[in-house]
């Protein structure tokens, strides 16, 4: 290499010179992805992740980037893509991605989520289609019990699940969810329906506490698979930011009891601040409210229905009363902290 040359890569790339045996040859690639926002220690990561994809020539890695771009994937998108997966600029449009893309497209998944899919688990293409993409579907249609019809939203709602051992992590769930509550096998095929996140969560750090949290607060296993099949995101939900909080509101403040929870699951789905305060605040500050217990059946609907059906004013006023909650709130908060 030139020594002016290098002297002004050493000046530009002083962490990724020291640490990398550079190349000139690499430049116009460093260049490029620079435009995607990447900085001199990304460059260093996936060095140190997969070298050989520095070493790919500016034009086949822009035209596999376009193509990306092309089917979605958002620019935003593509640095972390590349973090987690810097092969990408390996795989051959003709070769691989195309056919990747159009595996999805078989699965009935439209063309407009194909972007997020990708930027969710771009290992995907390093999987064989026929060998490990194929069979994991087959798996799931078969074994699992998902229909042909919902393969798409369910890949959508989780592309992982592509890319993951799914027999393994489908048996220990479903043997755990049968010994612990006593979960049917449709039951536990609806909650991987409603949040196949959930196959990859944890039984000992994530299943399990959110069912003994349940218990705690006096639910019998038959309420627990209720509210879990209805509202399955449960299991993914923070105890301490979320189920906790909620909680104590049902109870302390809205004079509910914990059964009501199995008629209105989705209560624990809902926001403290933007939701379920604002409107139970609103309505005692209209005298509006109901007798206790505070009915739950007033925080489901949009914000438009609940004006009209329940607070009878304005949406504009509504709006108005929750910024205003919302800002005395933070302050509060914000004092506490002090």
């Amino acid at each position: 290499m030139q020594q002016s040359t290098r002297k002004a890569m050493e000046d530009r790339f002083p962490r990724l010179s020291e640490e990398v045996e550079l190349d000139e040859k690499w430049l116009p690639l460093i260049d490029y992805l620079s435009t995607f926002g990447l900085k001199e220690s990304h460059f260093i990561q996936m060095y140190e992740r997969h070298m050989p994809s520095l070493q790919i020539n500016v034009c086949s890695a822009k035209e596999r980037l376009e193509y990306l771009l092309s089917v979605g994937v958002k620019q935003r998108d593509v640095r972390r893509m590349l973090l987690r997966q810097p092969q990408i600029l390996e795989y051959t449009v003709e070769n691989n991605l195309k056919s990747h893309v159009a595996f999805l497209m078989s699965l009935g998944i439209p063309s407009s989520r194909f972007g997020q899919i990708i930027a969710a688990a771009p290992s995907l293409f390093s999987y064989s289609i026929e060998n490990s993409l194929k069979p994991t579907v087959r798996y799931l249609v078969e074994e699992v019990g998902i229909k042909e019809k919902d393969l798409g939203k369910v890949v959508q709602l989780s592309p992982q699940i592509l890319v993951q051992r799914i027999d393994i992590s489908w048996n220990t769930r479903l043997n755990f969810l049968s010994e612990e509550i006593g979960a049917p096998r449709d039951s536990i095929v609806k909650m991987v329906k409603k949040h196949p996140q959930f196959l990859h969560f944890s039984i000992d750090d994530g299943l399990l506490p959110r069912i003994n949290f349940l218990r705690s607060i006096g639910m019998c296993n038959a309420d627990i698979l209720k509210v879990l099949t209805s509202l399955t995101q449960v299991l993914s939900l923070s105890l301490e930011e979320n189920l906790k909080p909620k909680y104590k509101y049902l109870v302390n403040e809205l004079h509910n009891e914990v059964h009501s929870l199995t008629k209105y699951p989705m209560y624990l789905s809902l926001s403290i601040d933007q939701r379920i305060r604002p409107r139970h605040r609103f309505l005692l500050s209209l005298k509006k409210a109901p007798k206790r217990p505070f009915p739950l059946s007033s925080l489901v609907p949009t914000d438009e229905c609940f004006c009209q059906q329940w607070a009878g004013t304005s949406l504009d006023k509504y709006i108005d009363f929750r910024q205003r909650l919302l800002l005395k709130e933070f302050a509060k908060k914000y004092e506490r902290k002090g």
